[in-house]
């Protein structure tokens, strides 16, 4: 049990991460090994995301001092969670790393957009860390726009060929 200077450091500590974040991402981490957390904080500190485990009535407590209407204690596990300001980079890591433990349908819970103030259910979260890069998309979108293009191209350029090569018989 802690204590109530434990408590108010970890308000502290989460106050903190919950100013610079505009998105958190709930993760369920009972029976995970410490070294495989330690490894998903040090790969979200490179995001400069956190990771903390918070008591779900302090993360209430957080989050009606910044006017969300949360309830976090709706998740029967302990949660993880994850104080991000991208939401695609923060979801992708979550996702990749559960995906490696084989465990990404069970440990995803789900998340929240601090600024619409909405909840994202775990399905949400998941598709968003499934979803390639940023610079990956554009080029499969241009790719998509240039392929009607090449294809004429190829077409016309068929036609003159064999234009040409009938017209010398």
């Amino acid at each position: 049990m802690k204590t109530k200077a434990q408590k108010s450091e970890e308000l502290k500590k989460g106050k903190q991460l919950l100013e610079g974040s505009h998105f958190l991402v709930f993760t369920d981490f009972t029976k995970v090994a410490t070294k495989d957390l330690r490894r998903l904080r040090s790969e979200l500190t490179k995001l400069n995301a956190g990771f903390m485990v918070i008591k779900k009535r302090l993360l209430a407590i957080l989050l009606k001092e910044k006017g969300v209407d949360f309830n976090p204690k709706q998740f029967k596990f302990s949660l993880g969670t994850v104080f991000a300001q991208d939401i695609e980079k923060a979801s992708a890591t979550v996702y990749k790393f559960f995906k490696e433990l084989g465990a990404e349908k069970e440990k995803v819970l789900g998340g929240l957009d601090l600024k619409s103030k909405g909840f994202l259910d775990a399905d949400k979260i998941r598709a968003i860390g499934q979803l390639p890069p940023r610079e990956v998309l554009l080029g499969q979108l241009l790719g998509m726009i240039v392929a009607p293009i090449r294809s004429l191209l190829y077409v016309l350029k068929e036609k003159s060929t064999r234009s040409t090569s009938s017209g010398l018989s």
